[in-house]
């Protein structure tokens, strides 16, 4: 059964092309850089907004027409979803997609039958995965929609949710590398505080990451190769969570030891509501070796909250490709779409015109940031901008020869330091807006 008949697979037109339903900027297969565009780019669909996102919002219920949808919350159902995805993802031609667990299959009454049932859809999702070649980025575990998780997962006041929250990992981990998943994903959804009157700040601290120590042991008790990642989020539903920004869950991987055991998957609107731009973040992450895959979003700077529009703004994508291609890629991590339609854009077609946007959108920033790196243009104003650090006192300086005596003796005879260079900021945006202009 055909469940998009009115769309084909997406073709590769070019840039002159009027089609709603092409390409034309993305093509897989043309290489930049020596590298195929899939393998720069590494695409995934997410399965929470795509296929279970209805449109629902604080002011009314979802809206979303969707035929496939019976309005019940069956294992029959799951496995018709799961039959849309693969269809829909193979006709948009992407390699991965990524999935919670309770986005594939219902929770049951307790855990062991939650179990059963997610054990259940992972035969349909192996045979999707084999018949369209598609492959499992990552795999997560819902902690924080259920009622139980109203005080956090890791982080709950009771112990019997943290335990409940490590069996619920434990299986999301083994369903992960069943279907031969790259990566694993950790995003605290409620580990975080409301009010630190009520709060043991250390210690919900010291339960995280007992809890992800837990995790790094089975995943070596089961062989899992693929790549542990945490995805920072400063606030909502939470006031405060603890996984706040690039800087804050590097400083808690090294903290507590586990640095050598995960990366970082960086979301753009995550990063807005931190106050930081996804640059900032991606280079946070990158320049620490920490840098492990991308949500692949934006957020609306008028709304004070997590939007998770689909990236259509060149400015972001060069950005972000400019990061990604100096650290020489992604993988095993990728660019996934954490990113859902307007609520306004109901039909099932509209889909497909998000995640066309969202691709065309990468290809042209990573084609642009190619450029730009082939030119040297940021990299030979980096070289001038800090000349002073390749010879004489700057090398001594970073040699480590150098004091606090030393340097006062170096200025007392020198007199001053004055600015000898400008930071042209100005020039820079206009150099990086004929590259956009040009594209």
């Amino acid at each position: 059964m055909a469940y998009f008949p009115e769309v084909p697979v997406i073709p590769f037109e070019g840039a002159a092309s009027n089609n709603p339903l092409c390409f034309r900027h993305y093509r897989a297969d043309e290489l930049v850089e020596g590298k195929a565009m899939r393998d720069h780019l590494r695409f995934a669909v997410c399965f929470w907004h795509t296929f279970r996102g209805q449109g629902a919002d604080p002011f009314g219920p979802g809206c979303a027409l969707r035929p496939w949808e019976d309005g019940t919350h069956s294992l029959e159902m799951a496995r018709t979803r799961i039959k849309v995805a693969f269809e829909f993802m193979s006709k948009l031609g992407v390699p991965f997609y990524c999935f919670h667990d309770r986005d594939v299959a219902p929770e049951g009454a307790n855990l062991r039958e939650t179990n059963h049932l997610l054990d259940q859809v992972v035969p349909t999702l192996k045979a999707e995965q084999e018949r369209t070649g598609i492959r499992l980025l990552w795999g997560t575990a819902n902690l924080f929609s259920h009622p139980r998780y109203v005080h956090g997962a890791a982080t709950s006041c009771q112990a019997d949710v943290f335990a409940f929250a490590a069996a619920q990992v434990k299986k999301a981990i083994e369903v992960t590398h069943q279907l031969g998943g790259e990566n694993y994903v950790f995003w605290g959804g409620r580990e975080g505080y409301s009010c630190l009157w009520n709060t043991d700040l250390k210690r919900e601290q010291d339960h995280l990451a007992r809890f992800l120590h837990m995790a790094v042991e089975f995943k070596k008790q089961i062989g899992f190769q693929g790549q542990f990642l945490i995805e920072p989020k400063p606030k909502e539903p939470t006031v405060h969570q603890y996984d706040f920004d690039a800087a804050a869950v590097v400083a808690f991987l090294r903290t507590y030891g586990l640095s050598d055991h995960f990366k970082l998957n960086v979301e753009t609107n995550h990063a807005t509501l931190a106050g930081h731009t996804m640059m900032h973040e991606l280079a946070y992450a990158s320049m620490h070796g920490l840098l492990g895959s991308i949500d692949a979003n934006r957020g609306d700077l008028l709304l004070g909250w997590d939007t998770d529009q689909f990236p259509t703004d060149l400015y972001l994508t060069t950005s972000c490709m400019l990061v990604i291609l100096a650290q020489g890629g992604l993988a095993p991590g990728g660019i996934n779409f954490d990113a859902k339609v307007r609520r306004e854009s109901f039909e099932p077609v509209d889909l497909f015109h998000a995640h066309i946007g969202g691709m065309d959108a990468f290809a042209q920033g990573l084609k642009i940031a190619s450029r730009m790196r082939a030119d040297g243009v940021l990299k030979d104003f980096l070289k001038d901008r800090y000349a002073t650090w390749d010879s004489g006192l700057g090398t001594e300086i970073e040699s480590g020869r150098m004091t606090f005596g030393s340097l006062e003796q170096y200025m007392l005879e020198r007199g001053d330091a004055a600015p000898r260079r400008s930071g042209r900021q100005e020039w820079f945006e206009n150099v990086l807006n004929r590259y956009l202009t040009s594209s």
